[in-house]
């Protein structure tokens, strides 16, 4: 097998495999050539070639997401790192274990006018839950002086290590930091850095490693809730009438079904789903804006809880984040493994394990609550919504509503869902989605700058048919994701296009003006006709319902190439019908 000649390079190399981090993606470069040569000369690794760095930093995390497992991706030095960081951010945010492995210059080549150099020394400060910052291997070069071979130090600094008899030391100093950003990235379920600086000669290599690793085993790190946190807990939940929990990103099978069957049949128990929370029951709330838009002051007085109970990661309605500020809770309990946010500017106890183990503890603790219509009272309104919901998609004409209603009732069988940003997961959110269905959003940071990128890196490693909706700003935003080898045939993009942002067409302010339109809505006259061409995917617009219906009858049947349609909505309309809707069902 081949490796880097550079001791460093192997050590990064063989210490991820150590760590099991099987998927490295690569964006070409020179100074990372010897991390790019030991990782695709062994076979353990599956390696990717992203020539762009930000769509490789999503295309990463959304193998992350996928796995649950850390994800590599290996870069060139200067700018090209900083390309990875709204991925590094998301991931933070997002609680998905990324790790960059940086390739950097030795530091007496930084800040001397060198090209493709910058401070890489912890670039992305409190977004990575780790900074390990290498050090140079003990690197001689020799030249002849009157026959005889003198070593000659690249650098003080390692000149003064040497004579100090530190060349152990250093290996031993870079397995260590090395060690601890994987087991952070595996810890804390988040992004860490890792920066590898090289000298040249950077492309040659040897057969035989030429380090021998110390051994390392990752701490055992289970966690158990304090029986008396339980007690506490249980006796006030027990003695309450109104009890809101509400479920926000979650991994699919997060919680299992019997337990969220048992939870349910609390009827002073309310339970608030958004569509990336992946639960289904037939007694709990999904549509969170649906539910609670309509309400005037004495609707939210009745909907108010005394113990608020917070699950999974962000959530997407900003109604719902206003009234829980503007009503709050008696409690707020978060159960996460990792951290609690105060969202609702309420928190007060922050539960540090999964919401499983909770509830296995939990719930045979209150199996007794006190009597209350609060579960039933809410389920008659929601139904209410729901069937408003229905009569005034038979009455309003071809828009994003609609569209939305078509897509999501032809998904595939047993597929999943990933769902750009903005109006896409906005819309989402006012439907039902189907139990066979599992989705998945960036909602760590929000953006839409990698959401495209995120969908076909997930699509690559899942077992799922996977499914893409985007807007058409965040779609050519982000379109280098489609410059990869690696797409599925049977992966699937629709596009909405409504010639712009069309979600800042519902917020306050002018409208209809020459300054909205260029710098809030962002109007433009772009398809995705060329790019698909250019990138291999099967191409279809559609601008009516009819359109729309007959593209949907074979948009998923097998095909030799993956898939692209374009629905083209009216612009000018969309946000009258979406506002109307709140109205409507109130």
């Amino acid at each position: 097998m081949s490796h880097s000649k550079i001791p460093l390079a192997q050590t990064v190399v063989t210490l991820c495999k150590t760590h099991n981090i099987k998927h490295i993606i690569i964006s070409p470069g020179s100074r990372n050539a010897p991390l790019t040569i030991g990782f695709t000369n062994d076979n353990y690794f599956k390696c990717y070639s992203i020539v762009d760095e930000r769509c490789a930093g999503f295309f990463a995390l959304g193998i992350a997401q996928q796995t649950n497992k850390p994800t590599a991706v290996v870069c060139t030095s200067g700018s090209a790192l900083l390309n990875y960081y709204p991925a590094v951010s998301e991931a933070y945010y997002s609680r998905i274990p990324l790790v960059v492995l940086s390739a950097d210059r030795p530091k007496h080549l930084i800040d001397i006018g060198d090209g493709q150099t910058i401070k890489q020394k912890n670039v992305y400060g409190d977004h990575v839950f780790y900074s390990a910052n290498l050090k140079l291997d003990l690197l001689k070069e020799t030249h002849k002086a009157s026959k005889e071979e003198v070593p000659i130090f690249k650098n003080l600094e390692n000149k003064v290590e040497k004579l100090l008899g530190l060349e152990d030391g250093i290996q031993s100093q870079n397995e260590t930091e090395i060690h601890k950003a994987l087991q952070s990235a595996v810890l804390n379920s988040g992004p860490v850095h890792i920066n590898v600086p090289f000298d040249e000669p950077l492309y040659n290599r040897v057969e035989e490693l030429t380090i021998s690793p110390k051994p390392f085993k990752l701490p055992d790190t289970e966690v158990t809730v304090v029986t008396s946190v339980i007690d506490e807990c249980s006796k006030i939940w027990q003695n309450a009438t109104r009890k809101l929990v509400l479920v926000g990103v979650l991994q699919p099978n997060s919680i299992e079904q019997d337990v969220l069957d048992e939870l349910v049949k609390d009827d002073g128990v309310v339970i608030l789903t958004e569509i990336t929370s992946n639960l289904h029951h037939q007694d709990i709330f999904p549509g969170i804006d649906k539910l609670i838009a309509p309400l005037d002051k004495d609707g939210f007085q009745k909907l108010q809880p005394e113990i608020l109970l917070t699950l999974g990661g962000l959530i997407v309605s900003k109604k719902v984040k206003r009234f829980l500020r503007d009503y709050k809770p008696t409690y707020h309990w978060h159960v996460n493994k990792y951290n609690a946010n105060d969202t609702f500017f309420a928190l007060d106890r922050h539960i540090s394990i999964s919401p499983n183990a909770f509830f296995t503890s939990f719930l045979p603790k209150v199996n007794q609550p006190v009597k209350s219509d609060y579960k039933n009272y809410w389920l008659t309104i929601r139904d209410k919504r729901r069937r408003l919901h229905n009569d005034y998609l038979k009455a309003i004409p071809f828009s994003d509503f609609t569209v939305f209603n078509q897509i999501l009732d032809n998904l595939p069988i047993d597929s999943q869902l990933q769902v750009g940003n903005s109006s896409a997961i906005r819309y989402t959110q006012l439907f039902q989605m189907r139990n066979d269905i599992i989705v998945f959003c960036n909602r760590g940071t929000s953006g839409i700058d990698g959401s495209t990128s995120t969908a076909i890196g997930a699509s690559v490693v899942s077992k799922k048919r996977v499914t893409f909706i985007t807007g058409d700003l965040s779609f050519f935003y982000d379109s280098n994701a489609l410059w990869n080898n690696y797409i599925p045939n049977d992966f699937n993009i629709i596009v909405l296009n409504n010639n712009g942002g069309g979600i800042f067409r519902i917020l306050p302010g002018h409208k209809n003006t020459d300054n909205f339109d260029t710098y809030f809505e962002t109007k433009h006259n772009l398809n995705a006709s060329d790019l698909s061409k250019m990138f291999g995917f099967e191409y279809n617009s559609v601008k009516n319902d009819a359109e729309l219906s007959t593209a949907l009858d074979s948009f998923y049947d097998v095909s030799d190439n993956p898939k692209l349609l374009e629905i083209f909505t009216p612009s000018t309309e969309n946000d009258k019908i979406l506002l109307d809707y709140f109205k409507f069902i109130s």
